[in-house]
């Protein structure tokens, strides 16, 4: 394999501005993608397009907004071309439990968490499989097998439900040259974990973890780069966890 696998590729990754999105464009760009980053706050993407030069093109997009999502990814073909790659990367945290989750804070989550990666699939879907070469990767989460340690219920159900999409986008796919698959993280060293957890939280999770760490950003990058790839195409529909032996099965 050559040092640059997707050179001229061109690859969407959404919730480019937070910590896990940023190390993931940095990846892409690494492996000769040229990338579109999405995020809901533009100023966030800065320092992406400072480092990525001409091979970063940001823009701002609602991803739980179908209108948005379409005319973003119009934007995208029109500068770049056709997507090769989608990385629904972003979403947002709930830790509320069932009681406390209002009926507003249940849509947003699933909002961004689920209606976002559905809308940007069906825009990228089409092209992909007329040129029968594709590359979907969803950002799960170990909440929709445990229910949520410390993750609340909208949250939970909205990474359980992506993994649904991720099994029904690769088994439609498969025979178009497109693959379908997840990673499921826990507890990435983000602010979710450094800034939203306590002390005390943060290390009794560290307790139930046998490798007695945080996931490093750059670790999922690398999972998810090797799913983009081209030797990656006989794995579909697999949600590969990432999660340090927290849940093994």
């Amino acid at each position: 394999m050559t040092s640059t696998p997707l050179q001229g590729k061109v690859a969407v990754v959404t919730g480019a501005g937070g910590t896990m999105g940023r190390a993931v464009v940095e990846a892409l760009l690494e492996a000769g993608c040229r990338v579109a980053a999405i995020d809901i706050q533009p100023e966030s993407m800065r320092p992406l397009v400072a480092a990525g030069a001409d091979r970063v093109l940001a823009l701002a997009c609602d991803i739980s907004d179908p209108e948005a999502v379409v005319a973003t990814h119009g934007r995208v073909v029109a500068a770049l071309g056709e997507v090769d790659i989608l990385v629904n990367n972003a979403g947002i945290l709930s830790n509320h439990k069932i009681e406390a989750t209002g009926v507003d804070e249940w849509r947003r989550v699933l909002g961004a968490n689920l209606d976002g990666a559905m809308f940007w699939a069906k825009a990228v879907v089409p092209a992909m499989k007329a040129r029968r070469w594709g590359r979907i990767v969803n950002t799960g989460s170990l909440a929709a097998k445990t229910g949520g340690l410390t993750a609340g219920t909208a949250y939970a159900v909205s990474k359980g439900a992506l993994g649904a999409l991720t099994f029904s986008l690769a088994r439609e796919l498969a025979a178009h040259g497109v693959t379908a698959n997840a990673v499921a993280p826990a507890y990435v060293r983000t602010p979710m974990v450094t800034e939203q957890l306590s002390e005390a939280q943060r290390q009794a999770l560290l307790a139930q973890i046998p490798v007695g760490r945080f996931c490093e950003p750059e670790e999922f990058a690398h999972v998810v780069g090797f799913l983009c790839s081209p030797l990656s195409g006989f794995i579909t529909g697999e949600i590969l966890d990432l999660n340090g032996g927290l849940q093994m099965d």
